[in-house]
């Protein structure tokens, strides 16, 4: 297989949803360039424009406008679809309003954890009530939030997200101290926007923004390549034969570029060109050639950085000489599937080596060639790893479905040929 020409991955899916939020809780017009146009991001602005803002279409290569206003009642359950993002972030928002909103999503998203997030905006003073258990569907009402400070279990952006929106939405100071530092895209977009926002290693607060929002001038925000759809790309030119591949504008935000460590730690060869700020984040061209890997140790401290990359990196520790262990990696369990499981066995069922034990990932990497049926389960990440594994020589992999890229890429099967050929 060779590699060529140059590509940009598609819109960032965390900054979109974020910029997506706070331009409807605007109350302006608001321009979004280069947003995400996949199914996690449409969900957003479902749910958006139940709740009374205007939203025009998500469509590639379209600017998308927004039109902030004071939201409403829903009048009928809010569909966060397969999007756990919307779910939690959103919950932060309605936090703040006062009155009543039910959510739920597809079958994946009922099952996925909602009380790391309820628990504290309880605390906060919102009302929640279960319908399942930990989970969706549920019922949240707003009220006057209390300002509110909390010691996080976990380093999670979504949970830190979730209070950060909450604060806003309410007009009440906010502080959030992390076990690790997550993803910092919130905090990036508050201070970009004007609001506030101090960070202190893992406690970051979010003073009274009530002078500076609800903004009312108009204003845009452009939306950098995202970091996790560039990782599939980053993977195929590493497994490649021959070539080279310029992938560009990436987000290369550090809380969220932590696989690019990992995979120059492993031996591959990626140039990184033409850094640069795009509306508070980290922003540069990849240049990535054909890699011979090697195995390591992604300690527990590395994950928060690449959690939705350990798919991917499984993959390509497949093919790498020796072993690569993943330390910590229990969170993938409550992903869109049982994410952790099921790379270990769909990697057993094409012939490679890779066990769970704990909450470590174990892979040991070879040249035999892979071949067998992989169970997607419907997560995206997963069907993009294994058809980017499927490209490597003499392999033959059977995807259980390959629709669910479009979650968070769409296009990425054409644009896998484009670069490759195949």
């Amino acid at each position: 297989m060779r590699v060529a020409g140059r590509i940009r991955p598609p819109g960032d899916k965390s900054v979109t949803h974020r910029a997506l939020m706070l331009a409807g809780l605007s109350r302006t017009k608001v321009v979004l360039d280069g947003a995400l146009t996949a199914l996690d991001a449409k969900s957003t602005a479902r749910v958006l424009r139940q709740l009374g803002v205007a939203i025009g279409p998500l469509r590639r290569g379209e600017v998308t406008v927004v039109r902030g206003r004071a939201w409403r009642r829903p009048s009928r359950t809010l569909d966060c679809g397969n999007s756990g993002t919307t779910a939690r972030l959103i919950l932060g928002c309605l936090a703040g309003h006062r009155f009543e909103a039910r959510l739920s999503g597809d079958a994946s998203l009922r099952r996925r954890p909602m009380r790391r997030v309820t628990e504290p905006l309880v605390q906060m003073g919102a009302t929640v009530r279960e319908e399942a258990g930990d989970g969706l569907p549920l019922r949240i009402r707003g009220a006057q939030l209390k300002p509110f400070r909390f010691l996080s279990p976990v380093a999670s952006a979504q949970l830190k997200s979730a209070l950060l929106l909450a604060g806003l939405a309410g007009g009440v100071p906010v502080t959030v101290v992390e076990p690790a530092r997550s993803r910092d895209h919130t905090e990036r977009l508050f201070s970009y926007l004007g609001m506030d926002i101090r960070v202190d290693a893992v406690e970051i607060s979010l003073q009274s923004a009530g002078s500076v929002w609800p903004r009312t001038e108009p204003f845009d925000l452009q939306i950098p390549g995202d970091a996790s759809s560039a990782a599939f790309l980053v993977a195929a030119a590493i497994l490649a034969d021959s070539g080279e591949l310029l992938i560009e504008d990436v987000g290369v935000n550090p809380t969220r570029s932590g696989y690019l460590d990992v995979l120059e730690r492993m031996g591959g060869r990626i140039k990184t060109e033409r850094r640069r700020e795009v509306c508070g984040e980290p922003v540069a061209d990849l240049v990535v050639s054909p890699s011979w890997l090697t195995g390591t140790e992604v300690k527990a401290a590395e994950i928060p950085g690449l959690i939705d990359e350990v798919p991917v990196l499984a993959g390509l520790a497949a093919r790498a000489a020796g072993e690569t262990v993943f330390r910590s990696v229990g969170e993938l369990r409550v992903k869109e599937s049982n994410r952790l499981n099921l790379v270990a066995e769909n990697l057993r069922a094409i012939g490679a080596e890779a066990a769970v034990a704990g909450d470590d990932l174990h892979v040991v990497g070879s040249e035999r060639p892979l071949r067998g049926r992989v169970e997607t389960a419907r997560d995206h990440r997963l069907a993009m790893t294994f058809a980017v594994l499927g490209l490597t020589d003499k392999a033959r992999i059977e995807l259980s479905e390959p629709a669910s890229a479009a979650v968070s890429y769409p296009g990425f099967f054409e644009d896998l040929r484009l670069v490759t050929g195949r």
